[in-house]
């Protein structure tokens, strides 16, 4: 006789008990330490889409240039499930890159006089949901020596959306800024905090291109676009959240 144990999927330990079974007959555990105790566990899946494993698989394909119809074609899942994964994903972004904002204030626990971000981008990258008619942009800020960005936000062309960017890079201290001439940069920062000019927005640019050839919908010529504005923007902050604030996403 061969046992093969059940492994919890938040503590991988062994001590699991039995909760019932599923409409098709097949045995769910759950974990004896309390551990993911909601979620419950099985071995064999009937729906693959159901795997945990599977959560890595879409998130990694909608970051490398993957839409959401072809990540069903190629992990033979449905669009639901590749759009639930993504949604369930979305409630644990970060608008702040606070990996970045606490080196700032370590360097200040042990006295650091030196600033690394003292100076930062700032840049506006248009694309569109659904319809071109219906734009939709992503405001964000990179630290001008590291190109690190520090923090961003959706929307439109609006002032009311831009002024929660500068709310978000308040607690970096930041002394200058530099982007091009759109009007809702000069209407809410100061002369003397503010350069304009492309000279020093190359990074931010530079920044703008890995975004496009990274993920499919920003491209300028695609048939991968998002149908609601929330999908475009999880996905564009799936990315952010990974690559740029190295959080676990």
């Amino acid at each position: 006789m061969v046992l093969e144990p059940v492994c919890c999927l938040s503590c991988n330990s062994t001590d699991v008990v039995k909760q019932g079974y599923t409409e098709t007959g097949n045995p769910r555990y759950r974990c004896g330490n309390g551990a993911g105790s909601h979620t419950p566990l099985m071995r064999d899946y009937a729906n693959i889409g159901w795997l945990p494993e599977m959560k890595g698989k879409v998130v990694d394909r909608a970051l490398n240039a993957s839409g959401i119809r072809e990540t069903c074609r190629v992990l033979n899942v449905s669009p639901s499930t590749v759009i639930k994964i993504l949604r369930d994903k979305g409630k644990d972004l970060e608008s702040m890159n606070h990996g970045a904002l606490s080196s700032i204030k370590n360097r200040d626990a042990i006295q650091v006089v030196v600033n690394r971000y003292d100076e930062a981008e700032l840049d506006e990258m248009w694309s569109f949901v659904g319809k071109k008619s219906n734009p939709r942009g992503l405001w964000h800020a990179i630290d001008h020596t590291t190109s690190k960005i520090l923090a961003y936000v959706f929307g439109t062309g609006k002032d009311e959306v831009f002024r929660q960017l500068p709310a978000l890079l308040e607690p970096f201290g930041i002394g200058r800024f530099y982007s091009d001439d759109w009007g809702a940069y000069e209407r809410h920062i100061t002369n003397t905090e503010h350069c304009v000019g492309k000279r020093n927005t190359q990074k931010i640019e530079r920044k703008h291109l890995t975004l496009r050839t990274r993920i499919k919908r920003l491209a300028r010529k695609t048939i991968c676009f998002s149908k609601p504005a929330v999908m475009h923007d999880i996905v564009i902050g799936l990315f952010i959240n990974r690559y740029e604030c190295c959080n676990p996403v």
